[in-house]
């Protein structure tokens, strides 16, 4: 379940949000000021910024997040309504990915988180419990033991943990994973998972049945 952290600081407004995107399927963290949401910003995967904040412009945030390696893939979402082309042109210069103006949709909200996080690449070591998988190393720990991972394995686990709670066809496990190219059966997804299985211990990768497979942390 990918976690959306919302910086807006209308009460009524941040409210809606928070239960609007969890009921869209996301996991919400909510802040009503810049500086509230800048200490939750390492365990956001996107982020929706209001333009105008008490006690620093929306813009203002995005470029000093922007400044930071770690935020620079940060999908962001501007809400604002300025709705001129102008105020549009600077938010998307200044650093979002996208640009909402008041009032919106809920619906359109969370089309645009979705699109914006599955087209962001996956950075840094990604830590999911007692997991944590590293892309630039290549590296695989469970409870701090390295775990020996062939290179589909590894991508595998990568991309199904990226999103926890997500249900992923097996037919989207093959475009996301092995890619355009691929020439096998939808069999060879279930074998793969039956690998990391055996390799992860139960409860990391669980099976809905008609659907595909999906991440949980395993308790």
């Amino acid at each position: 379940m990918a976690r959306v952290l919302v910086v807006e600081d209308e009460p009524s407004l941040r409210f809606l949000l928070e239960r609007g995107l969890e009921r869209e399927g996301f996991s919400v963290l909510v802040a009503a000021s810049a500086t509230a949401g800048w200490e939750l910003l390492d365990r956001a995967d996107a982020l929706v910024l209001d333009w105008m904040l008490p006690d620093e412009d929306g813009l203002a945030f995005l470029a000093r997040l922007r400044r930071l390696p770690r935020y620079e893939k940060l999908p962001v979402i501007m809400l604002t309504a300025r709705a001129a082309e102008a105020d549009r042109v600077q938010g998307l210069l200044g650093g979002a990915d996208d640009y909402l103006t008041k009032p919106f949709s809920m619906a359109e909200l969370a089309a645009r988180l979705v699109a914006l996080l599955r087209r962001a690449p996956v950075q840094g070591p990604v830590t999911r419990g007692a997991l944590s998988i590293d892309p630039e190393r290549f590296e695989v720990r469970l409870a701090g033991q390295p775990l020996q991972l062939t290179r589909r394995e590894f991508d595998l686990l990568l991309y199904l943990a990226a999103e926890p709670g997500r249900v992923f066809s097996r037919e989207k496990l093959i475009e996301g994973v092995w890619g355009a190219d691929f020439f096998g059966t939808l069999r060879t997804v279930d074998q793969h998972v039956a690998q990391l299985r055996e390799k992860l211990g139960a409860g990391w990768i669980e099976t809905v049945r008609g659907k595909g497979y999906r991440f949980v942390e395993a308790s």
